[in-house]
């Protein structure tokens, strides 16, 4: 299976065609290889002049691997292999998508980065495909993108045909890429590896900007999380919720109105180098922060030694993509992209794949949740994950009246449901650590006034041995 990348260079254009080697990161003289987990992605290209270049993009699926990954689950041995699963376009060429093109789908250039943020005349074909509903579910799923379609039958089957299929374009190459990623699996209709809540994640970050007005949106939010009824739904909702971008760049503009407001005692970067330094002193070799936001805490828990897992926790999908970019993820080799992973979550709601880390750090989180959820919370982040150490920053309130031109009951952030003093602060670290079973220490952070204590207040909970256990 295969994908063929073109890009057309009309005469008169400020731009070579050969250009889009550096769009996809790839000399146009050299074969690329890369290893997936179904077989080798191998890109190479078949023209390449000035009017005029092609990137194939060429996957050589082992069948008999397949079967073996199977673990023998499969319905019997006839079935395991005849099949069209190593032979027609599907989420196996979606993933080598992402292992070969990863910072073009990000939009990155570092030699032609103001090509990479023009729409040019690209076209795009892949063969073969196979699909229940032919070529009309092709032009279903790329027309209400602007693109002229082409598709060319090569065999009909038992209700399956197979063709190939063209589009035709003036598109960024990112969002040529995404489309290409997210849609031809859903013109196949099975993905090929496990789906959970972070394949919602990939679906929102993949379909930024387009999906949530594509007529078809139900249909590929359907087939993208393999028709499971709650993932689906929980998709279709946040799509309905309005322009991500829009309400990330008000809870931006919010954000920084804070930190304004903090930076002439540089409270925040005090707040995360004393986190840092706190995990750094218990010897922690795992951490999850959940509550990440943009990254700036695990920028520095990246370049901190005998860090060996770092997870970072957000609702927001537009803050985990500019943690990703903070972090360079894209970028990044194996051996990072094993140690640091972000996902979609709510401190609110429990996740099995938060147990097992030795931390977790709240840092300026819990005064964004409404007070009755503060005991979900606990329950999830105390009871369900239970690290051995956590972390919790928060603001004081006391010393609101110091800040310069802050009104008398204002809070430092439109978003915060509340700002405890010292007492409240203590009154609710107190309880949570006597029904979990943790101490907890009280440490101020930031210039203490005698009257007003410091901006900030931090709580250090270490979990207290089980009987019996070694403490």
């Amino acid at each position: 299976m295969q994908i063929e990348i073109t890009l057309k260079a009309p005469g008169g254009s400020d731009y070579a065609a050969t250009d889009l080697g550096f769009l996809l990161h790839k000399h146009p003289a050299h074969l690329h290889e890369r290893d997936t987990a179904a077989g080798k992605a191998v890109v190479f290209y078949t023209q390449a002049t000035d009017d005029r270049t092609t990137a194939v993009l060429y996957l050589d699926v082992d069948p008999v691997a397949l079967v073996r990954g199977k673990g023998g689950r499969a319905d019997g041995l006839l079935d395991q292999y005849v099949n069209d699963r190593a032979y027609a376009a599907n989420s196996f060429l979606s993933v080598a998508l992402g292992r070969c093109f990863g910072q073009s789908m990000a939009g990155k250039s570092k030699e032609r980065q103001t090509l990479a943020d023009r729409a040019l005349p690209f076209e795009a074909r892949v063969v073969p495909v196979s699909a229940s509903s032919g070529d009309d579910l092709v032009r279903a799923m790329f027309e209400p993108l602007g693109y002229g379609v082409e598709t060319t039958l090569l065999s009909a089957g038992s209700g399956r045909d197979l063709f190939a299929f063209t589009i035709a374009g003036t598109v960024r190459l990112r969002d040529l890429l995404n489309h290409l990623y997210v849609l031809v699996p859903v013109l196949d209709n099975a993905k090929h590896y496990w789906i959970d809540r972070q394949e919602i994640d990939n679906l929102m970050a993949k379909g930024e900007g387009w999906l949530a007005t594509h007529p078809a949106r139900e249909l590929i939010a359907r087939r993208s999380l393999k028709h499971r009824r709650g993932l689906v739904d929980l998709a279709l909702a946040r799509l309905a919720d309005g322009d991500p971008d829009t309400e990330d760049e008000t809870e931006q503009t919010k954000a920084e109105g804070e930190l304004t407001l903090e930076k002439p005692i540089r409270l925040h970067e005090l707040r995360l180098e004393t986190v840092a330094e706190t995990l750094a002193e218990r010897g922690v070799t795992s951490v999850v922060d959940i509550g990440c936001g943009e990254g700036r805490l695990l920028q520095r828990l990246v370049r901190q030694r005998g860090l060996a897992s770092i997870l970072g926790v957000d609702p927001s999908v537009a803050s985990l993509e500019r943690a990703a970019r903070r972090l360079k993820l894209d970028e990044a080799g194996d051996a990072l992209r094993e140690r640091v992973s972000l996902q979609l979550g709510s401190a609110t709601y429990a996740d099995r794949r938060w147990r097992g880390f030795d931390a977790a750090t709240l840092v300026e989180v819990i005064e964004h949740i409404d007070p009755p959820r503060l005991p979900a919370l606990a329950m999830s982040v105390f009871g369900e994950a239970a690290p051995g150490i956590v972390l919790v920053t928060t603001p004081n309130r006391e010393y609101n009246s110091l800040f310069e031109g802050m009104t008398e009951g204002a809070l430092r952030h439109p978003d915060h449901r509340f700002e405890w003093t010292r007492q409240e602060f203590e009154d609710w670290c107190g309880p949570v650590a006597e029904e979990y079973g943790y101490a907890v220490t009280l440490k101020p952070l930031g210039p203490v006034d005698e009257t007003h204590g410091a901006p900030s207040q931090m709580a250090v909970f270490e979990r207290k041995p089980a009987e019996g256990e070694r403490a």
